[in-house]
């Protein structure tokens, strides 16, 4: 057994923080923005921490992030 690959596009969407979570972007901020409200779009800016479920995920497709 080698070593394994890291997917580029998980190295370029996500930042692992101190404690060793995950962050990612927020959903809905690419297009249909006239319709949303300005403090909508404030929040959306902000990047999130990853739910557990999906953390488990990206580690396998990252696993030296």
């Amino acid at each position: 057994m080698g070593k394994l690959k890291t997917v580029k596009g998980v190295k370029a969407r996500f930042k692992v923080t101190g404690t060793g979570k995950l962050l990612g972007f927020r959903a809905g901020r690419r297009h249909l923005l006239s319709g949303k409200r300005a403090k909508i779009k404030r929040h959306l800016r902000r990047s999130q921490t990853l739910a557990s479920v999906d953390t488990r995920q990206i580690r396998s497709l990252a696993p030296y992030l």
